[in-house]
């Protein structure tokens, strides 16, 4: 019988020859991206880190009760004034999502680090992230925001 003291505490199907993004780099398409950018590369990253399914299924709920939240300031803070602190307090929403998201994502990713890989860039993906669905929110909550 093996000695428990020497068996692994983290046992994983992962796959090491994809590597994961950087946690902190996933703050910047928060900012830039909002919501839906930041909830899609969370939700790939942890695929990517081995996350399990339920913590996987946390990060899209976290998302999605984000966007809510965003909808509801949208819907609070639109009136005339079309320099209103709409932008700032959605950027703030999409943030402290993503903070959430990275907790979810910590524990694998300190499993990575002691593997002494490097990770990948986050480049390519977060510019198209923070373009395409960054564009796709603005769309959403902006017809949310004209249609009130």
């Amino acid at each position: 019988m093996a000695d428990e003291l020497l068996r692994p505490t983290i046992v994983a199907n992962v796959d090491l020859s994809v590597r994961p993004w950087r946690l902190m780099s996933q703050a910047y398409v928060a900012f830039f991206g909002g919501v839906i950018a930041v909830t899609v590369i969370a939700w790939l990253n942890a695929r990517r880190l081995g996350v399990g399914a339920a913590q996987q299924r946390l990060i899209l709920g976290v998302g999605g009760i984000a966007l809510v939240v965003s909808a509801a300031v949208v819907v609070l803070l639109t009136d005339d004034d079309a320099d209103s602190g709409l932008r700032v307090a959605t950027r703030i929403v999409a943030v402290l999502c993503c903070l959430v998201q990275l907790r979810l994502q910590r524990p694998m990713d300190r499993a990575f680090q002691l593997r002494g890989a490097d990770y990948k860039s986050l480049w390519g993906p977060g510019i198209a992230a923070v373009i395409g669905l960054g564009l796709l929110e603005l769309v959403l909550l902006a017809g949310l925001g004209m249609a009130l």
